[in-house]
């Protein structure tokens, strides 16, 4: 780099179909100048793969030499996905201090699935006093749990007053077993412990995916001679260091949506919008006001779990172009839906495995009747061995079965029990389907032809011989099929815009409503009531696939759609043009009247004056942050702390009860020098 050179960024963005790059420059400009950008298919059973075709490409047509990066930011949506699916390791939950019965608070028992769980005696009051702590339980199934699951969560009553029983637990299960453990009050401050427990729980989850995919691009980065400082978009937008996010996988649930409204943002210069991103399996919308993406103060809520992480106020819904097309069960004239499950493309599979998916269709249609498994196919995704451990019999069986190369559905199952172990591994990220989704509609129109048109095709065409409640076909060619999965998915686009906005507004019955104005608004024939809606703000279309959706959105929502010019790469824009942003808190209470008790990190401390205790807190915090900035990558950050009290007063005299101290580090990343 010359000494007029500005120094050069790179944006990766790993989502669930393709891995996104592009190459930034500060000069150019406010915004900046996006020098060049390119794709490839993400590889979830070796992610470096993708990653090292999409940023290759960059390199080439930049023309520039990899020594001029100066640093390489990421965002993915692979932990957004893998809790939309309801993917993950198999993983253990210790429960210390709790009962049974706080299994059934927040979504934990549905969460929990099948994973073991773990009571423990012990834990926590509210001012930090311990119970009687008793691991022997922990102790005992150690041995088995060591060799069935990928990771542990622990949660303790109130530990977030006082970490000591997590602390002894955690230490414990590293010691015995090796694996990965995550603490509940390393991840949130708040009081709710089963909100926690789960919170902590999808973390332990997610940290052999997210490791995974540090581990891809840092070994890319290194081979291709990048010394460039690795950070990751987190969920409401700020960076962190890449070593940052391997602890706390969690934080990054809505890191691409996040980063796709850092650069929506960035690319239209718009300070008020609605931001509706879609991908292959998720469409995120969130709203931008005065510039700044809206934050969830109740944490962010994905795959239907409300979990304790602060993120964009998004809703995520699973609606993409490889969503999962299917038919309304028992309906005389029935409806197509779609996901909320991905689905590998027939196009993307036809491509990549040639006759192994092509031939298998072709069967299937000289068929005399349509079968209900026709046009699907099971494959397995590659990740490492140890992922599957812990499979019942029928699991590892039907495993053993699946390979590498896709294998129809209908010489795989033979039972409808089959059906259900099957969809079992594919929850647990071990197996993917393939199917009939709305990018191989889009190739069957000639309207993407990235992949191979003819297995699109083949795939339409058997979906179409689908029979209704009166015994008819359901579409009378591919493409009439086609194009009412395309009207569709535009229409359900429009309904969760809708939706966003009216729950933004605090209205009830959201999605009810948003439906309703949607169908007036494309019916023929709209009924006595004209019923009207527009948003007060235009909509900005983001991703590869937004020019096509979105075509006919405005009319639907009742406003301007702006799709930039740089749509297709907006993550991993976003990604390159953020800031590092961490917090730290801490809480001062009275256990008893002039006793004040301090707890901060993983320290708990006793005053005898309220302003002691107050003025500790606020250098604890400042401290924690500074040192977390650090960690989280940069090296100049400014400090802001608040302290918030909450106070009575009884006969004219002011009572102490709580304070809560905050403090925010905000700064630029390190670059290479």
């Amino acid at each position: 780099m010359t000494a007029k050179q500005s120094p050069l960024f790179l944006g990766i963005d790993t989502g669930g179909t393709y891995t996104d790059a592009v190459l930034w420059s500060e000069e150019g400009g406010p915004k900046g100048k996006v020098l060049a950008k390119a794709k490839a298919l993400t590889t979830r059973h070796d992610l470096a793969v993708g990653i090292s075709g999409a940023v290759d490409a960059v390199l080439e047509k930049a023309g520039t030499d990899s020594a001029a990066i100066k640093l390489v930011s990421m965002s993915t949506t692979l932990a957004t996905n893998a809790l939309v699916e309801g993917q993950g390791g198999r993983v253990a939950l210790i429960m210390i201090g709790f009962s049974e019965a706080d299994l059934a608070r927040d979504g934990l028992k549905t969460a929990l699935g099948t994973d073991p769980v773990v009571f423990c005696p012990g834990g926590h009051d509210v001012h930090g006093n311990a119970a009687k702590l008793d691991l022997s339980g922990l102790e005992a199934v150690l041995p088995e749990l060591g060799r069935s699951v990928s990771g542990f969560a622990v949660c303790a009553y109130f530990a977030t007053r006082n970490p000591a029983h997590e602390l002894a637990a955690r230490d414990l299960i590293r010691e015995r077993t090796g694996l990965p453990v995550t603490a509940s009050h390393e991840l949130s401050a708040k009081l709710g412990g089963p909100r926690r427990a789960l919170t902590t729980l999808l973390n332990a989850r997610l940290i052999s995916m997210i490791d995974r995919l540090v581990a891809a691009t840092e070994g890319f980065l290194a081979k291709r001679g990048i010394a460039a400082p690795l950070m990751v978009v987190r969920g409401d937008g700020a960076l962190v260091s890449a070593a940052f996010a391997r602890q706390r996988p969690i934080e990054t649930i809505l890191s691409g949506p996040a980063a796709s409204l850092v650069g929506a943002r960035h690319m239209t210069g718009l300070d008020d919008a609605m931001v509706s991103d879609i991908g292959g399996t998720t469409t995120d919308v969130a709203v931008l006001d005065g510039g700044r993406p809206r934050l969830d103060p109740e944490g962010a809520t994905v795959g239907g779990f409300r979990t304790m992480v602060e993120a964009v106020a998004m809703r995520t819904f699973g609606l993409g172009g490889d969503s999962e097309v299917a038919l309304e069960d028992g309906a005389l004239t029935p409806k197509i839906l779609l996901g909320p499950r991905r689905l590998v493309p027939l196009a993307l599979a036809g491509m990549v495995h040639g006759e192994a998916v092509t031939a298998e269709l072709e069967r299937q249609l000289r068929a005399p009747n349509p079968g209900r498994m026709d046009g699907r196919f099971a494959v397995r995704t590659g990740v490492p061995d140890r992922l599957a451990a812990g499979l019942t019999a029928p699991e590892a069986k039907l495993y053993e079965a699946i390979g590498a190369t896709p294998l129809a559905l209908d010489r795989l199952l033979t039972s409808n029990a089959q059906n259900a172990t099957l969809n079992r591994l594919v929850a647990r990220g071990l197996v993917h389907i393939c199917g009939f989704t709305p990018s191989d509609a889009a190739h069957v129109l000639g309207k993407q032809a990235n992949w191979d048109p003819a297995a699109a095709r083949l795939g339409a065409e058997l979906f179409a011989r689908r029979r209704d409640g009166r015994g008819q076909a359901i579409a009378a060619t591919p493409e009439a099929l086609a194009e009412r999965v395309l009207v569709t998915l535009t229409r359900w686009s429009a309904e969760y815009i809708l939706e966003t906005a009216f729950a933004e507004d605090g209205l009830d019955g959201a999605a009810t409503v948003a439906h309703a104005l949607v169908q007036r608004a494309v019916d023929a024939h709209p009924g006595i009531a004209r019923l009207t809606v527009a948003l007060d703000r235009p909509v900005i279309g983001l991703g590869a696939s937004a020019p096509l959706h979105y075509a006919g959105l405005a009319a639907l929502v009742g406003n301007g759609c702006i799709v930039p010019e740089d749509t297709d790469v907006a993550n991993a824009l976003g990604a390159v043009v953020g800031q590092v942003r961490v917090s730290a808190e801490a809480r001062v209470s009275q256990p008893k009247e002039g006793l004040f008790r301090l707890a901060s990190g993983q320290t708990v401390r006793d005053f005898t004056d309220e302003a002691k205790a107050i003025a500790a807190a606020e250098a604890d915090v400042r401290a924690i942050a500074a040192e977390r900035a650090k960690d989280a990558g940069t090296d100049n950050a400014e400090i802001d702390v608040s302290t918030e009290f909450k106070v009575s007063t009884i006969e004219g005299q002011r009572m102490f009860i709580e304070a809560h101290v905050v403090a925010v580090a905000s700064g630029r990343p390190r670059i290479a020098v």
